[in-house]
């Protein structure tokens, strides 16, 4: 074997081995994704099972508010039904409704003084903020997650593998422009 046989087999395995270095290293950054949406997926779940109890004892003192209760309940459905099919725009506007729903829900809440004493409906609602928040923290580890694998499969040399490999991009878990605004806390006391 000649001098130029050996150098020819010797690049071969070297771009053999770092092809295998960044397929590895995607397939990382795939799994992060994977991993980051199933925690917000049990966040959602969890929530979404408060969510009835909720309404459910909010109802026998808040007969006049039923459309503001109806509107959390819809929203729900339509967060449930996103989220089973993995559209990540429809679940973004859907837990924006509940958002924005829950907001207004519990400031309507603070004109039923006999609700505001009941101690179930009081542990639901810090359950419920308690997992809205861990909620947001978890979305910004997916956008990361989804960012970092993004930016991986369109970088070279990843982009030659990851073209070969099919390996694919993901959709950020978009927030609503309402939600980057100020809240306006006396409309929320007004309605």
């Amino acid at each position: 074997m000649g001098l130029g046989t050996i150098l020819i087999l010797v690049l071969l395995l070297a771009a053999g081995l770092y092809t295998v270095v960044i397929y590895n290293a995607l397939v990382a950054v795939k799994h992060a994704v994977s991993q980051s949406w199933a925690n917000i997926d049990v966040l959602l779940k969890q929530r979404n099972d408060e969510l009835p109890k909720l309404v459910t004892v909010a109802r026998e003192y808040m007969a006049y508010e039923q459309e503001t209760l109806g509107r959390i309940t819809q929203a729900r459905s339509r967060a449930e039904a996103a989220q089973r099919s993995g559209d990540m725009a429809a679940l973004g506007a859907a837990e924006n409704e509940i958002r924005l729903g829950l907001g207004h829900f519990f400031a309507v809440a603070e004109a039923y003084p006999e609700l505001r004493a009941n101690e179930t409906f009081n542990q639901l609602g810090r359950r419920i903020s308690g997992l809205e928040n861990a909620i947001a923290d978890r979305r910004e580890f997916y956008n990361a997650a989804v960012n970092r694998n993004n930016v991986r499969i369109e970088q070279f040399p990843d982009v030659l593998v990851a073209r070969f490999f099919g390996f694919k991009p993901f959709d950020l878990l978009e927030f609503d422009a309402s939600e980057l605004q100020d809240v306006d806390l006396g409309a929320l006391f007004r309605t």
